[in-house]
């Protein structure tokens, strides 16, 4: 879910509950937790509602001054539904903060990553791709991803992302400048 970054503080502090959404369909799920860039994020509400159905306090529960406000600055389509959602900061762990220091891994963890990680290749448009990356952190930690994707002959953005499928298995860490092995990930490429 995409947030606009004057609002991250706000829903880090809590004093932003209240996001307004123009989409073709409900693009979130009441109940699920989700990883922005204002942080991880629990949706409790999702209602579809006209723009003379917004109440002045869901305007400022959404960081507006008023309900005209809130409508001028939707995106979209307009004829598209408009959504409101609820959120609140997620305060559980991220499951994947555990996830990457797990390093006793078993026999069918070592199998059911590596079934994943075939999974991933086989979905892939440019081919296996999975172990390649691994390789490539683990032999060059904390080098820009551009030069990453450029010695594995790939564009960055695709290579981001693939990255990020990686790290959303426990297996990598972002730095501020790249990425390096998890200890999960180090663990994984000893037992496999």
């Amino acid at each position: 879910m995409l947030i606009e970054q004057r609002l991250h503080a706000g829903i880090r502090d809590g004093s932003v509950t209240v996001m307004f959404r123009r989409w073709k369909r409900r693009q979130v799920v009441a109940g699920n937790t989700y990883r922005t860039a204002a942080g991880r994020v629990v949706v409790d509400e999702v209602t579809e509602v006209t723009p003379s159905r917004i109440r002045r306090a869901d305007a400022l529960a959404a960081g507006y001054r008023s309900v005209a406000e809130a409508v001028a600055d939707l995106r979209g389509t307009p004829g598209d539904p408009i959504f409101l959602v609820r959120l609140r900061p997620a305060t559980d762990e991220d499951p994947r903060a555990v996830l990457v220091e797990s390093t006793e891994l078993s026999t069918s963890d070592v199998e059911a990553i590596t079934n994943r990680l075939a999974r991933l290749d086989r979905a892939s448009s440019h081919g296996p791709w999975t172990q390649e990356t691994l390789a490539i952190i683990q032999r060059r930690p904390a080098v820009r991803a551009g030069d990453l994707a450029e010695e594995l002959g790939r564009e960055m953005l695709p290579f981001k992302v693939d990255v990020r499928k990686l790290k959303n298995l426990g297996l990598t860490l972002s730095l501020e400048v790249g990425y390096r092995l998890s200890p999960r990930g180090e663990a994984y490429l000893r037992l496999r």
